[in-house]
């Protein structure tokens, strides 16, 4: 008997836990957190579905927290065996747990302080030490290196074009063979290579964030060109949320390019963002997972996040002295969503300023202050305080690390035989019904959307 039950990424784009049931093995593929609206960020704090101790295995896709952020509270719960990962991804994750746990000290530490907290006394979902032990058990797997994660279940891991090392899981099972897909990547990206080309699967779990809708057809350069020449124009700020994996990196590399070729003028770059920072080895070490530009950039010694005007910020006294410079600059700052991190500040101190410009390179899921900017907040709040918003937003969906609808169709022909059933998940509702409609439309496969906590039987 071989199943598969659907314990997070079921009409939300966070908290992907698929439990795998085969041969009698037990295995978890991805671990993720709850984010977004308080609604769903509860769901954190429920009891896990599994008995963490009985699972034989895990296997992670890639390191973006929707997809690995519990892991430290399932060790904490229970879970001894190995968690198996792409290289690249172990060592994200050795950065983003910790910074993850340490943020979540820290905000149970100041709602303590200042009483805010409807539990008493506040508590962190996991702590710096349960992300210590959690990493121990982490083994990294390279691509196409077969492997068995628990006896008599065989995976192997493919490039899926996502982040860095971000990986499609293949299963072999009883019933054959069942690709995870993670998330799926974009074609021509910078840095990291397309999507692996899959011909074929027996089952197939597919994500479907952008399942609604293609991203801007521009050309990203040409974009970033304008609203640069435009800042400086102007003396102004570009206050850029972004995901510390992947988007800073990329946009660093777009704005290096436009700077080398002239394109824009050498200005003041800030990464205010202490994981994009400590990330940026792995970018430039994990050669297996570059494409052939940024390979040649190496090669020649240009490394692209690298330059006179680009600086790292690291204490928070750093970080708060940016709000007493005058523009023009650029300021890239986590989180991506404006639901934590430094950006907080930059944009209570800069949103009232007309000159501002906040460019959201990312997906901003519901509930999130990203969100409610994008679909006309006239103010924006956070630690307390409310500012009315009188800069300028631009959005940048086409620098997205997600593949788009159409791209999620291309990848999809690859196949040379349609999967017994495909499974649409990691998608707000809108999103998953309308890649459904697609997919059984254009390819005429069979495709299901699984509820919460959904088992489904295969075979």
């Amino acid at each position: 008997m071989t199943s598969i039950t659907f314990h997070g990424a079921t009409d939300t784009v966070t908290g992907s836990r698929h439990f795998l049931e085969t041969g009698g093995r037990r295995i978890l593929v991805d671990c993720g957190l709850f984010q977004g609206q308080r609604e769903i960020r509860e769901r954190n704090w429920q009891r896990f579905p599994v008995d963490p101790k009985s699972l034989d295995a895990v296997v992670l896709t890639h390191a973006h927290l929707d997809h690995t952020g519990f892991l430290p509270r399932l060790v904490r719960e229970g879970y001894r065996g190995t968690i198996h990962c792409t290289p690249a991804t172990r060592d994200l994750l050795g950065v983003m747990l910790l910074d993850s746990a340490r943020l979540q000290e820290e905000e149970a530490e100041f709602r303590n302080r200042k009483g805010r907290s409807r539990h008493h006394p506040a508590l962190p979902l996991y702590n710096s030490e349960d992300v210590r032990r959690c990493l121990e058990q982490l083994k990294g797997v390279g691509y196409n290196e077969p492997f068995e994660p628990a006896p008599g279940v065989p995976f192997h891991f493919e490039r899926a074009g996502h982040i860095l090392g971000s990986a499609f899981a293949f299963a072999e099972t009883e019933v054959g063979t069942i690709l995870f897909s993670g998330d799926l990547g974009r074609y021509d990206q910078t840095i990291i290579p397309d999507p692996t080309p899959v011909s074929r699967a027996d089952y197939l779990l597919i994500e479907s964030t952008y399942g609604d809708r293609d991203h801007q057809a521009v050309d990203v350069s040409a974009a970033l060109e304008r609203i640069v020449t435009r800042a400086v124009a102007e003396r102004g700020f570009i206050l850029i949320p972004s995901f510390a994996i992947g988007r800073t990196q990329e946009v660093l590399y777009l704005l290096r390019g436009l700077q080398v070729e002239g394109r824009i003028p050498t200005l003041p770059v800030f990464v205010d963002s202490p994981m994009a920072t400590s990330v940026v080895p792995f970018f430039v070490s994990h050669r297996e997972d570059h494409d052939l530009e940024m390979a040649a950039l190496l090669d020649a010694d240009r490394c692209p996040f690298e330059g006179p005007n680009l600086r790292y910020v690291h204490s928070r006294d750093e970080s708060k002295a940016l709000n007493d410079l005058d523009g023009p600059g650029i300021i890239i700052a986590g989180s991506g969503m404006a639901n934590g991190g430094r950006i907080k500040h930059h944009l209570l101190n800069r949103i009232t300023h007309p000159n501002t410009t906040v460019l959201f390179v990312g997906y901003q899921a519901a509930g999130t202050p990203g969100r409610a900017l994008l679909d006309g907040a006239k103010t924006f709040r956070a630690y307390g305080w409310e500012v009315p918003v009188r800069a300028r937003l631009e959005r940048l969906d086409a620098l997205s690390a997600h593949a788009d609808r159409g791209e999620m169709l291309r990848w999809l022909r690859g196949f040379t035989e349609a999967p017994k059933r495909t499974f649409l998940v990691h998608g707000e509702p809108e999103a998953r019904k309308a890649l459904e409609i697609k997919v059984r439309a254009e390819l005429a496969w069979n495709v299901y959307r699984p509820g919460m906590h959904e088992r489904v039987e295969l075979g």
